[in-house]
């Protein structure tokens, strides 16, 4: 079983900057985050493999917002820069044992999730 915890939210002005970060109980493979603004459907942000040579990212995120890992600390960090009020959200780390994919459901461990505002 897989524990993860998510750190880093707060309320940010547009064009700021924020990193989250999510710790690991266990081992983990792929490490993704999602995101849910209110009334939405969770959406795809960003993966990283094991080795952290492999990353994807939401077409709405690349280049503003970079994924990495420690996997000495068993941490991944999201670095998110140029903050818009439309990445106001809850961010949620997720975990699976297996190559990057970008469907929520194929990623069978989460976090309780840390909310991001952005402010205009």
């Amino acid at each position: 079983q897989v524990q993860l915890a998510e750190s880093g939210g707060g309320l940010v002005q547009a064009g700021g900057s924020l990193r989250l970060s999510c710790a690991a109980s266990g081992r983990t493979y792929t490490m993704g985050w999602f995101r849910q603004a209110p009334g939405k459907e969770r959406e795809f942000v960003a993966a990283i493999d094991w080795s952290g040579g492999n990353t994807y990212y939401a077409a709405s995120v690349k280049g503003r917002f970079t994924i990495s890992r420690d996997n000495a600390k068993n941490t991944v960090y999201l670095q998110m820069n140029s903050l818009k009020p439309e990445d106001t959200a809850v961010y949620y780390c997720a975990a699976r044992r297996d190559t990057i994919v970008v469907l929520e459901f194929l990623y069978p461990y989460w976090g309780q999730g840390t909310q991001v505002t952005v402010s205009s």
